[in-house]
């Protein structure tokens, strides 16, 4: 059922390629009938979860499932969801630490907790790593332009951002998060994974990491696997899979005819799918200063 609380559940963190910008669109891509006829819902590719949260803030839905190859970010929903307590309090300690400091100790201590989170990366930090949980959310709030970015190596390696008085730790939001997903299942893995719990009363939102417009439009890559085309044709694949069992499919990716208006990559791999063109703003490239306003494609079964 549709629910009509004043509940206002937020992104806790910041996001490459969020979706925040363009909610109102996607919402009208939200099947007929969804939290009646449709009563559960699916987002194998959660990043920050904007549309997560839309969806948890206006659909009272029976089941829910997330999922992201991210390690560190799943740690990051799990320990919200199990131990909230114990995070904000890790969070308050870092905000105490960091926000009123100086700009020479704000950088010692910004790039000792990039060493330390990339230490718990190597070594594999587990679901339950609440350290490394809050090392990923202080990262996120306090580096440059909130990205998560990693090089070759899997190492984070974003620099320490410039923000005045960032909100390390949004005390309310966590709280309120941590209540809602009670009742979802958070998975680290592939979105294939989903696939055991996807129906016909399934709505799926996908949101993978975009195709690029251009040669260097990668290098916001946040996982140390890339999705190239062959990973996009498998998805549109395992999308015509879902979609025979009933469920209704909404994806998100670029539009290839903002650099090349004669390539047909997507038009031609959804072709039996509806596609529509709306506009957002981007980044376009490595370049700061080049954004502007860009088509992005949302393709309906």
């Amino acid at each position: 059922m549709t629910k009509n609380s004043k509940t206002a559940l937020k992104p806790f963190v910041k996001w490459a390629g969020g979706k925040g910008q363009l909610i109102s669109k996607i919402r009208d891509t939200y099947p007929k009938g969804l939290g009646e006829r449709y009563t559960r819902y699916a987002e194998p590719f959660v990043g920050g979860g904007a549309v997560f949260f839309d969806i948890l803030n206006n659909f009272d839905l029976d089941a829910l499932y997330i999922s992201d190859i991210n390690k560190e970010l799943i740690c990051t929903y799990q320990s919200i969801k199990s131990s909230v307590n114990e995070l904000i309090c890790m969070l308050y300690d870092f905000q105490k630490d960091y926000v009123p400091a100086n700009e020479e100790a704000r950088k010692q201590y910004y790039y000792a907790k990039r060493v330390q989170f990339n230490e718990k990366k190597t070594n594999g930090a587990n679901a339950s790593d609440l350290e490394c949980a809050a090392l990923f959310v202080f990262l996120n709030k306090t580096c440059f332009n909130g990205l998560y970015r990693v090089n070759r190596k899997g190492e984070y390696n974003v620099p320490m951002g410039s923000y005045k008085n960032p909100l390390i730790c949004d005390e309310k939001n966590l709280r309120e998060i941590s209540a809602k997903l009670q009742k979802v299942e958070i998975v680290c893995g592939d979105y294939r994974d989903s696939e055991s719990f996807v129906d016909d009363k399934t709505f799926v939102y996908f949101d993978p990491p975009y195709r690029p417009l251009t040669e260097t439009a990668s290098f916001t890559a946040y996982t140390e696997n890339l999705f190239g085309d062959n990973a996009q044709m498998e998805l549109a694949e395992y999308v015509e899979k879902i979609g025979r069992v009933g469920a209704k499919v909404v994806v998100s990716n670029s539009d290839p005819k903002n650099s090349d208006v004669g390539d047909d990559f997507f038009d031609r791999l959804y072709s039996r799918l509806s596609i529509r063109r709306v506009e957002a703003t981007r980044m376009i490239n490595c370049n700061g200063e080049a954004r502007g306003r860009v088509s992005e494609l949302l393709i309906l079964n």
